[in-house]
């Protein structure tokens, strides 16, 4: 009778309010499917104009417009009164690749309007930056007419801004470029402007909603019944996601059923209950697998871990049934397969080798230690297959920019493109995250901090990647004790002496990651010498004689670049801390990267040897008197490691 009652005032409630069921009409699943432009998709946040209605972009909904040239097909952005040329964009990292294409419009924006952030864009670090000179003469013919018609005097390109530099007796204005160019006086100034910048745009994350089927959009109309920010579903619009989407569903079913007859519907919710109650006694209700779905509940993964669990066959699909093409990496856990999800979402999918306790283990062990996090410096675990799949897949964001290893001694090393601005604040952006991973509750040592497992978007921002090998770590333990596990030539030689993990074993690696960054050398190479086989050792013994200079990659050694020389040098005396035989003289990851911070602001020599010494915390007496305990205040002085120190007081 209860529920026969409130049935009945629901249906009244329907029938004689009609204005609530009445709103403005909603955004359809189909309007927002994603749109191809040439070879580039077109997806939230942006939206194509002409082809979609503007809720499909994001907010403000003007500025993520975009316009295709059909015959061409090329994108364009306009803001600031410019067509902009989009020559990619990259929804994993949230940058695009904007270019001008006539040499008036530069002059028109960079010195007429000296513009460069508009909302919700904003410059990209990974940029450069070139120098262009206002109002002023060249009688020397020292810089490049930059053909400013429209301009008189005319405007002069003058090479790469140089902060704290000598600036020309006149006005200037910057323009970005794209941080991979070599940049001189000298250089066709035309050829680095038409080639664009990159630019990171900020919106609201769709994450929620993709992973729940839905379409991102944003509905700025006056008459809207749910404006702002608006997950697009396939049975009408919800607030964040569609995870009720089904609850809404049964709700218009419910409601319509009883306006055809409200015994029919009390009988068939009498017997759903009915039927819930008896599944919900069954011990086939632990497992929950939807048929017409994209992926299904492991009680053993998802509910501890709350990540998203994928089926085998989607992710078989998604990497076209994991063809060598499609093939990303091979290490020692397993092959990285590039593949695309259904929801239009680009990924890297893991496929660990074999299938025993061990590898189930380690498996198990990611999907714990990655839903648990959350830096922009560290990879994005999406989800995982059940370990009950017949394979065990791991589902990452896709980066697409390659590692660190690749670029300093890899596949791409001949590209050049890592600047020591670059690499300074790679090592930034690595120390970051693994000073996170040590301070979280319960802290956590990855094991296997090396150039291969540090990735890099499009911007040249660090994601760490490859947590199989990593433990959680109690937190008042000092160490723990385990057999050694990581890569030769980044193991904490204490830790394989001991067989005790610390913090200081991932300072250790990270040290090694250190020299890679000055020196452009893999860590371990068979093709040298003996002795330096291992690069670590080989870093050790060239400070200790005095030979930096034999270290360092020589395209970053320039004789007349003084601030670059003097930060490589701090960075090497950091290095050769953390590389300490004993664990106890190594700085904690905290005061390595507070350190690396310090030397990427110091601007002299003079200032960059007081900041070095105010983060090492001790004068130059202090620092003598210890000599043997730890490295010194400069690599130009008498270097002793720990392991010579023992040797000589016997």
């Amino acid at each position: 009778m209860w529920l026969l009652k409130n049935l009945s005032i629901l249906t009244l409630f329907f029938f004689f309010f009609p204005s609530l069921q009445q709103a403005s009409p909603t955004p359809r699943y189909d309007d927002c499917a994603p749109q191809l432009c040439g070879n580039q998709s077109v997806q939230y946040p942006f939206w194509l104009s002409g082809h979609q209605p503007s809720f499909c972009g994001g907010d403000p909904v003007s500025s993520f417009g975009l316009t295709c040239d059909n015959s061409s097909g090329e994108l364009f952005s306009t803001f600031f009164g410019f067509n902009f040329h989009v020559q990619q964009i990259f929804y994993s990292n949230q940058s695009v690749h904007f270019a001008l294409t006539a040499a008036d419009d530069f002059c028109r924006l960079f010195i007429t309007t000296n513009a460069t952030d508009a909302h919700p864009f904003t410059l990209s670090v990974s940029n450069r930056r070139i120098l262009i000179l206002l109002n002023c003469s060249d009688p020397d013919n020292r810089y490049q007419n930059m053909s400013c018609p429209r301009f008189t005097p005319p405007v002069l390109f003058a090479g790469e801004y140089v902060a704290n530099g000598p600036q020309p007796n006149c006005s200037f204005s910057l323009a970005p470029v794209m941080g991979y160019f070599d940049i001189s006086r000298r250089s066709n100034f035309t050829a680095l402007l038409t080639a664009g910048w990159l630019m990171n745009w900020t919106a609201r994350s769709c994450q929620a909603c993709n992973e729940t089927g839905g379409r991102c959009g944003y509905d700025n109309r006056t008459d809207s019944a749910m404006p702002g920010f608006i997950c697009i579903c396939r049975h009408g619009v919800r607030r964040g996601s569609c995870k009720r989407g089904k609850w809404l569903t049964r709700k218009i079913v419910a409601v319509a059923a009883a306006s055809a007859g409200f015994v029919a519907l009390a009988c068939a919710i009498i017997f759903l209950f009915w039927r819930w109650l008896k599944n919900r006694r069954s011990s086939r209700s632990s497992k929950l697998f939807d048929r017409n779905a994209s992926s299904w509940k492991d009680p053993n993964v998802q509910d501890h871990f709350q990540t998203h669990v994928f089926s085998y066959d989607e992710l078989e699909e998604a990497t076209d049934r994991f063809d060598s093409s499609r093939e990303l990496g091979d290490g020692g856990f397993g092959t990285v397969y590039k593949g695309k999800l259904r929801d239009g979402r680009t990924v890297a999918v893991k496929c660990l080798y074999g299938k025993n306790c061990r590898k189930v283990e380690q498996f198990m062990n990611e999907v714990k230690i990655l839903s648990l996090l959350h830096h922009q410096n560290l990879v994005s675990l999406y989800g995982s297959t059940s370990h009950h799949s017949p394979e065990l897949l791991l589902v990452y964001e896709f980066i697409p920019n390659g590692t660190v290893a690749d670029h300093l001694h890899g596949s791409r090393a001949t590209e050049r493109i890592l600047t020591w601005p670059l690499r300074l604040r790679i090592a930034i952006e690595t120390a970051d995250a693994l000073a996170y991973l040590h301070a979280v509750d319960p802290p956590i040592i990855h094991r296997d901090v090396k150039t291969t497992n540090i990735l890099l978007d499009n911007s040249f921002h660090v994601k760490i990647a490859d947590f199989g090998l990593s433990r959680l770590f109690p937190t008042d333990a000092t160490h723990v004790s385990t057999a050694p596990q990581g890569t030769p030539g980044y193991v904490d030689p204490e830790y394989h002496r001991c067989y005790q993990l610390s913090g200081k074993s991932d300072v250790y690696s990270f040290g090694v990651v250190l020299i890679e960054l000055i020196s452009s050398k893999p860590a371990i190479d068979f093709q040298r010498e003996r002795s330096d086989i291992n690069l670590a050792n080989m870093a050790i013994t060239k400070i200790q004689n005095h030979e930096l200079v034999d270290l360092v990659d020589t395209e970053l050694w320039h004789p007349n670049d003084e601030v670059t020389r003097m930060r490589i040098t701090m960075v090497a005396e950091l290095a050769f801390r953390c590389l300490q035989a004993d664990g106890d003289l190594r700085p904690c990851i905290k005061e390595v990267l507070d350190e690396l911070i310090v030397i990427e602001n110091a601007t002299s020599s003079d200032s960059g040897k007081k900041a070095e010494d105010a983060a090492l915390g001790q004068d130059e007496a202090s620092l003598m008197q210890n000599i043997a305990m730890c490295s010194p205040d400069t690599v130009a002085g008498q270097w002793v490691s720990q392991s010579t120190a023992s040797n000589s007081s016997h």
